[in-house]
This record gives structure tokens, C-alpha cells and sequence, in this order.
């Protein structure tokens, strides 16, 4: 195929459809918004702040079951479909589209077990050798309180299935990790534990590193940090995430090309070996330990909120690149640019996030965006009078870039202040790993 044909092939990309209503996917559309050759951007069910982008629009269907979504994909003549969060991926729906004869970038029901299922997961890393603290599985809590009196220190305790990043509790005692097995068998997090994982526990800093996956092929992102602790300093329980920066300096390129070869490589191996053809993000949550790095945990999907700090980043060339992942065939895209300035994100919650957050508030937003200034909205819906509303835990990112992470973060929190909800908790120390650089 000449370079003119490939060209051609990837211009027919016109309409896009987004799965998903939180701020990951408020910032794709964001991202492909860009690129000015697409005509519609969809977001099923998309939030307050989708059509706050050019092109952008929400995507409500009557019934937001797997038949109807297909059936509009198929109405609107949908060139490629993004699927967002983990839940949908896990249950299939990537598998159910492609049937129907859609083009999606999102791994399969099988794939999605990367995620899904961590002891999965854990044994696919032991059976390709990547690196990955010593771990055991229980599926009741005697087994698991027998486990923690044999090893005799504390140990970190994992729901075995999906929790919205809050089945994972890092224990300080031994009382604290007998306190989360019967956390996790009480029922907590639902079917999501009907199994756990018992992890050793590790030492060091946490950091993301993520890779398109054409099934084949793999194209490196820059690295994220997230931070997933609720409080400042690090403190209080786990959540989605409470913000994130990019690119994350503890991985410089010679760093992310070994981490390639140590862990990206051989996880897609480990899926072709299972007749798995993965096409998606494979995003592995990594601690960089005195021994060496570690996986954590594999995810099947972009990071929330990494992806809103990573998105300014993309090249215009972004769109086509995720179609030609989902096609199977990415060296028939453009290589990808990234953007060379440092990218800061900053959740702002609602009261009660994570365990009950509040709902119902009138968001006021006093913010002048620019090309280095983004807003991207998560927990927000749109009222009768047209007011953005509250509706989630996470509700919106403000997300800066500079050319420094101290301006960059400068930015995104002067403008955090213009942004006023009735219980609005943020972290003040969001990026102090590099409030100097």
C-alpha cells in the first residue's frame, strides 16, 4: 500500500463515538476534537461539559443497553468507537461491537481480565516473567485470615474484581489487614470480592506508563503520576484518583524503552499466547522499588485522571492513530508527536467522596480557557435551566501545561479558585514531587 493509500484509508474517519460520561472521555473528545477532518464527535451518555467542545455532542439513548448503543453506532455510520471505562470493556462490549461490524479500540471481554480479575492478571505476569511483588489468592475470608497469620506482617489487601480504583487497601498493621479481609468478604465491593488478592508490600514511588495496541504493535505514551490518596501528604483512603501530572520525570526515554522491553512486550506476548488479540491501551501502574520496578496492577483503558493530563499532550495526529490501533494496522498511521511542555491535572470533588459523595449542586465556572488551560468535566450534568450540576464524586479536572511543572501547577490552581460548588474538596498538594522542576 503506498503512502498515498494509507492516507486515504485513515481519511475516512468522520464520525466518532465515545462509551463512557466521566473525565476521561471528556478529555478524548477533547483531543480529537483537534482534528478538524472529523465532522462528529459522540458521547454516550457523555456529561454537563461534552458539548462545550466543537463537534462534540452527547449521545442519550433511550435504553443505554449494549443493542441500542450498536444500533445508533450503526444509524449514525460510526467509523470508530472509543470505548472509555473498565466495567463496559470487562463485560464485552467491545466483543458484541465488533460482531456487528464496527471498528473499536477496546480490548475484548477476554483482554479486559487484564484488569478485571487480578489474579489474572498476577498470573499472567508470573507465567511471562515480569516483575511483580510475591502475592497469594483466597476466595474466603479463613483462607485469607490463614494466609495473613502464616506470613505474619501486613500484607496489602486487593479485591480480586473491578471497585472503581477503591478495592485496594495498603496496610500499616496486621489488625489493618485482617480488618480489610473482612472488609472485603462482608460484601463492600460487591461480586468485585468474591475473591482477594494478598499482596507483599512494596517500597518506592508509583508511576504509569501506557501503550496503544494495534494487537500486534505497540506505541509508547510519555509517563503519568497519579495520586490516588483522598487527603494531602498522601493520607486517607484510596480513590479514582485526585490528580495526576505528566510527563513523569522519574522515567526519562532510556528508562521508558527498558520498562518497553521488561513489561509492555511481554504482557502482549503473554496475550497472543492466550489467542488474545488485544487491541486497546495497555496501561501498567508500576513502583519503582530499590530491586527493580514492579507492576501493581495492569488496567485495560486509560488512566482517569492521567488521561485528562495526557491528552494536551497528544499531536494532532491523535484520532487517526487510535483508528488505525482499532483497524489492526497502526504502521499504517502517522507517527504520533507528543507535545514537549509539562502537563498538571487537579481534581476538584464533592463532599463525601469516595464512600457518599453529594450530588445536586450548581457549579459556577469563572475560568478563561486557552490553548494552555483546559477544563474537563467528570460528575457534571446540564438542569432544566441550563445550569451545570453536580452528579459524581470526581467532577471536574482543571488541567494546565507550562514549561515548567511549576508553572504548569501555578496555572492549573489559580484557575482551581474561579471554580465554586458547594462542597468542592481538592488536594493542595497535587505534583509536590515536582513543584521544583
Amino acid at each position: 500500500m503506498t503512502k498515498n493509500q494509507k492516507a486515504e484509508e485513515l481519511s475516512v474517519l468522520k464520525r466518532i463515538l465515545i462509551v463512557g460520561n466521566g473525565g476521561r472521555e471528556n478529555s478524548i473528545a477533547w483531543a480529537l476534537s483537534k482534528n478538524h477532518s472529523i465532522e462528529q464527535i459522540y458521547v454516550c451518555p457523555g456529561n454537563g461539559g461534552t458539548e462545550n467542545f466543537e463537534r462534540c455532542m452527547c449521545l442519550k439513548t433511550k435504553s443505554g443497553d449494549e443493542k441500542t448503543i450498536i444500533n445508533e453506532c450503526q444509524r449514525l455510520q460510526i467509523n470508530l468507537v472509543i470505548i472509555g471505562p473498565e466495567v463496559p470493556l470487562a463485560e464485552g462490549l467491545a466483543d458484541k461491537m465488533r460482531e456487528a461490524g464496527l471498528t473499536v479500540f477496546g480490548p475484548g471481554k477476554e483482554g479486559a481480565q487484564l484488569e478485571a480479575s487480578k489474579d489474572w492478571a498476577k498470573a499472567l505476569m508470573i507465567e511471562n516473567n515480569i516483575p511483580t511483588a510475591k502475592y497469594w489468592s483466597a476466595k474466603s475470608k479463613e483462607e485469607a485470615l490463614g494466609i495473613l497469620q502464616r506470613f505474619n506482617q501486613p500484607l496489602v489487601i486487593k479485591a480480586d474484581g473491578l471497585a472503581a480504583g477503591k478495592g485496594v487497601t495498603v496496610c500499616e498493621t496486621i489488625e489493618q489487614s485482617r480488618e480489610a479481609i473482612k472488609d472485603v468478604f462482608s460484601g463492600k465491593f460487591g461480586s468485585a470480592g468474591n475473591k482477594i488478592i494478598l499482596e507483599e508490600k512494596i517500597e518506592g514511588p508509583e508511576v504509569s506508563i501506557f501503550a496503544l495496541c494495534d494487537g500486534e504493535k505497540l506505541i509508547i505514551l510519555p509517563p503519568a503520576q497519579d495520586h490516588k490518596r483522598l487527603l494531602d501528604g498522601d493520607k486517607g483512603p484510596n480513590t479514582g484518583g485526585m490528580g495526576a501530572y505528566a510527563p513523569a520525570p522519574l522515567i526519562n526515554e532510556k528508562a521508558l524503552n527498558e520498562l518497553t522491553e521488561l513489561i509492555l512486550k511481554p504482557t502482549l506476548q503473554g496475550l497472543k499466547k492466550k489467542n488474545i488479540k488485544y487491541v486497546g491501551v495497555i496501561y501498567a501502574g508500576l513502583m519503582l522499588t530499590s530491586s527493580g520496578p514492579k507492576v501493581i496492577e495492569f488496567n485495560c483503558r486509560f488512566g482517569d485522571p492521567e488521561c485528562q493530563a495526557l491528552m494536551p499532550l497528544m499531536g494532532k495526529e491523535f484520532a487517526s492513530v487510535l483508528f488505525a490501533c482499532a483497524r489492526g494496522e497502526s504502521e499504517n498511521a502517522p507517527k504520533l508527536t507528543f507535545n514537549t511542555k509539562r502537563s498538571a491535572c487537579i481534581v476538584a470533588a464533592s463532599k463525601g467522596y469516595p464512600e457518599s459523595p453529594q450530588g445536586g449542586d450548581k457549579i459556577n465556572i469563572k475560568v478563561e480557557l486557552n490553548s494552555s488551560l483546559q477544563v474537563f468535566h467528570a460528575g457534571t450534568t446540564v438542569d432544566k435551566s441550563d445550569n451545570i450540576i453536580t452528579s459524581g464524586g470526581r467532577v471536574l479536572s482543571v488541567v494546565a501545561q507550562g514549561e515548567s511543572f511549576v508553572e504548569a501547577f501555578n496555572l492549573a490552581y489559580s484557575n482551581l479558585k474561579k471554580i465554586k460548588f458547594n462542597g468542592m474538596y481538592y488536594r493542595r498538594d497535587i505534583g509536590y514531587q515536582v513543584r521544583n522542576i
